[in-house]
């Protein structure tokens, strides 16, 4: 078998924030409950005072990985099967009812699975008292003599007390004795048989400090929650609401004064406290009468026989025990009326229900329904659990469900407010319960890490200690002094017999001047040695004063020192605070910097946005004014066109036909594309533009200019005169970076004719190249400006037209 593997140790987590009160964890213990048969497969071990090992049973012996997996807990103390009750109260129940007595609150509740030993901790059974018999066993030994009278505490409907005097209480005591209550428990009557070894506790146990100057008050309740409903088991009814009442015939009879159980609500007090609405509060008076109260509220207790447990309990069970305390007056006799005097503490003992699994239990019907209720309110119980450590140790602040139960929203002052928490977990060390009790440990693991708030000792009243006592008879100052006298008078030599009987007696006065005489001497003798001793011990006044003095004086110049220091730390402190102030100032006046900045940005930006649509604006008005005008110059080209060709067609009729004459162009080398649109006139004139090794196109595409270096255009339009004027514009062919060719415009050949009637015809010519650079005056203008065409690759749509502003260049 390899050996127990550990948990691992959890990295100390620093947690957020700064609390102001101080905090204590809850208190884990944990009790091993015995066998009930000596041949059981066992599966805790306890390993020592603080640590328990869970064994894997046979059944569950390897995990998922195969290795024997045992895990070891670890709580605030470790009780084993051989642990008595006595030795379990005064480790865990002891301080609570101490605290109790002090005016603070506490809970203690015992957790486990279904037959692990809950109840048989919190009550008890015959010869072995449990923890709750004990701790009332320990409040009444610790006021027992302290106790006010009956009535002179009253609680209310707002879970607080009332105090009224000796007269009120007496006049209620009365009318409420006149009133038969046989079910009233009362410390004359006889005790129990059935629970009188619960409460004949043996070893007597009583708080250490009580304040003598109070009176004291107990009052119990007690509770269940029964499927997520409070009851209240101390409510009196008529009948009994499970047994029907049954007539002559032996049939159920219906009865109209049959009042079923009411179940209770929660409440919040002034002090954001929780309590039970209209609960049922006892005032007691011994041990006896109140296990009595308790004992009666157990009979109706839900209790049902399950596979697991005989009598297994199916209800959360509360039994509350307040303890009021007042201070007495000035005088020590009577409880001072003043009730913001009062204080109340409270010890929850609480018996929750056994967590079970269904298929282990059989449970059918109501049982199941049962389990159903008490697994969900443990779940949520573990679930807020949870929530708090998370909350403590990672700084968050996540809601807890508190009200998701009515287990723990009836506890949530405890863990939100303060109070010591107490929890036995109570375990079973039988095989069969591992797995449960493997989810027990996880739970008391999470709950050792929750902390709740320490409880804040009360308040002094401010009257003088010892009131109860003060006009009692004591020995006074006058008793001292004859005690004192008596033993001087004792320490001097005997007188003897002053009778004389005799005249001739010569010896009696002698023998009394004698013992006079000596009675003087010792009386001289002692008031030397008193003279003697009281010099001396003047003497030792006058040294202490001195030294008093002494001290003094050095006390007072470290008080000088310290206020020095005290004053430069407030100068100091007065102008680190100038200092913040006006780093303050400075701050402030920058945020309104930072404000006005930002607020002049997003202005600029708005009047960005705002230009930035005007331009949009002006270009898309821009493109439609290029559109339009496109159009228009079309429209006027085709007007033109058609005119000159009517003037041509009279012109072929009237002249005699004629030779066309072609004129070379310049650089007739090259290899040039002859761009004709098809919208061209045929002119008729001798004078025609002839290009050889020429590429003619009506349009101008990306092929032809990339097999060409020339490129020219042949354009016409009308001159001023009403004449087509031909213009052949001519370029350089570039390729492009991107793949495609751009043409430079570098020469136009203007060729223009005129009417032989109304004016003189001029034959229009090339214009040719001047040899000394000079501009031809018919290019004058068009040469001003240099125009580049720019054929896109892969376009088909036809050549794009692009303009760049370049400086004019001169024909070669």
């Amino acid at each position: 078998m390899k050996p127990a593997r550990t948990k691992t140790p959890r990295k100390p987590i620093v947690k957020k924030g700064s609390q102001t009160s101080l905090k204590d964890p809850v208190g884990v213990y944990c009790r091993v409950r015995p066998l009930s048969f000596p041949d059981q497969e066992c599966c805790i071990e306890v390993i020592n005072n603080t640590t328990v090992q869970l064994h894997t049973p046979e059944g569950y012996r390897f995990n998922r990985n195969g290795d024997y997996k045992e895990t070891q807990y670890s709580f605030k103390q470790v009780f084993g099967t051989h642990t008595t009750q006595k030795e379990l109260f005064d480790v865990v129940a002891n301080p609570l009812v101490d605290d109790l007595i002090r005016g603070k609150n506490g809970l203690l509740f015992t957790y486990g699975v279904t037959g692990s030993g809950k109840t048989h901790t919190m009550t008890g059974s015959p010869g072995e008292g449990g923890l709750l018999p004990r701790c009332l066993d320990m409040i009444f030994n610790s006021i027992g003599s302290f106790q006010a009278k009956r009535y002179v505490f009253k609680s209310n409907d707002r879970n607080s007390m009332d105090i009224q005097c000796e007269v009120d209480a007496l006049l209620e005591r009365q009318k409420r004795e006149a009133i038969p209550n046989p079910k009233t428990p009362s410390s004359k009557r006889q005790i129990d048989p059935e629970f009188a070894d619960m409460i004949n506790v043996q070893e007597f146990c009583k708080a250490e400090e009580v304040d003598e100057d109070s009176v004291y008050g107990v009052f119990v309740s007690y509770i269940e929650i029964y499927n997520n409903y409070i009851y209240d088991l101390l409510e009196e009814v008529p009948f009994d609401p499970i047994k029907p009442k049954w007539n002559s015939c032996s049939t159920p009879m219906r009865n109209t004064d049959f009042v079923p159980p009411q179940s209770k609500l929660l409440r919040e007090d002034k002090n954001h406290n929780m309590y039970v609405a209209g609960c049922t509060e006892v005032e007691v008076k011994s041990t006896e009468e109140a296990f009595e109260i308790f004992w009666r509220g157990q009979k109706k207790r839900r209790i049902a026989n399950t596979h697991l447990n005989r009598e297994s309990s199916r209800s959360h069970s509360v039994f509350n025990i307040k303890l009021v305390q007042a201070p007495l007056d000035a005088d020590g006799d009577n409880v001072l009326q003043e009730k913001e005097q009062i204080t109340v503490s409270q010890l929850s003992l609480v018996d929750l229900a056994g967590s079970e699994r269904t298929n282990r239990t059989k449970a059918e019907g109501n049982r199941l329904r049962e389990a159903g209720n008490i697994n969900q309110s443990l779940m949520t119980l573990r679930t807020c659990m949870e929530v708090l450590r998370e909350n403590q140790m990672y700084g968050t602040n996540k809601m807890v469900p508190y009200r998701d139960s009515k287990l723990t929203h009836l506890f949530k002052n405890y863990f939100d407010g303060e109070g010591k928490v107490r929890m036995i977990v109570c375990v079973n060390p039988k095989a069969e319960d591992y797995e449960e009790s493997l989810q027990v440990m996880r739970f008391a693991e999470v709950t050792q890490e929750v902390e709740v708030a320490r409880p804040i000792d009360k308040a002094i009243c401010g009257l003088t200690p010892g009131r109860r006592y003060r006009n009692h008879t004591r020995a006074g100052p006058v008793g001292d002094e004859l005690l004192v006298t008596e033993v001087v008078l004792q320490s001097f030599p005997p007188l003897p017999s002053c009778e004389i009987l005799d005249i001739n007696d010569e010896q009696t006065l002698p023998r009394l001047i004698e013992a006079l005489e000596k009675r003087h001497q010792l009386r001289q003798m002692m008031i030397d040695e008193f003279n003697k001793q009281s010099l001396t011990f003047k003497a030792m006044l006058q040294e202490f004063d001195r030294s008093v003095l002494n001290k003094e004086n050095s006390i007072q110049g470290k008080l000088n020192e310290k206020e020095k220091v005290i004053s430069g730390q407030k100068l100091e402190i007065e102008r680190l605070e100038k200092k913040t102030k006006t780093l303050e100032y400075k701050i402030e006046i920058l945020e309104k910097t930072t404000t006005i900045y930002e607020e002049d940005k997003r202005n600029l930006q708005q009047e960005l946005e705002s230009q930035n649509q005007k331009l949009q604006q002006q270009f898309s008005d821009k493109r439609r004014l290029e559109a339009r005008l496109q159009g228009m110059v079309t429209e006027t080209t085709m007007k033109w066109e058609k005119e000159c060709f009517l003037d041509s067609f009279q012109l072929d009729q009237n002249a005699p036909p004629l030779r066309l004459r072609h004129r070379r162009s310049r650089s007739a080398g090259d290899r040039w594309v002859d761009h004709k649109p098809a919208s061209n006139v045929q002119t008729e004139t001798v004078m025609q533009p002839h290009v050889p090794h020429a590429i003619t196109v009506s349009v101008a595409n990306e092929k032809a200019l990339a097999k060409c270096e020339k490129y020219m255009l042949t354009h016409q339009e009308l001159a001023s005169d009403g004449e087509i004027e031909t213009k052949l514009i001519k370029g350089d062919v570039y390729k492009t970076r991107g793949g495609g060719q751009s043409v430079q415009f570098t020469d136009i050949e203007t060729l223009k004719q005129e009417s032989p009637t109304g004016r003189k015809r001029r034959s229009s010519t090339l214009v040719p190249a001047q040899p000394d650079g000079a501009e031809s005056e018919w290019t004058d203008v068009e040469t001003r400006c240099s125009v580049a065409v720019e054929m896109r690759a892969g376009s088909q749509l036809g050549p794009g037209y692009q303009h760049h502003a370049q400086p004019k260049r001169k024909k070669p």
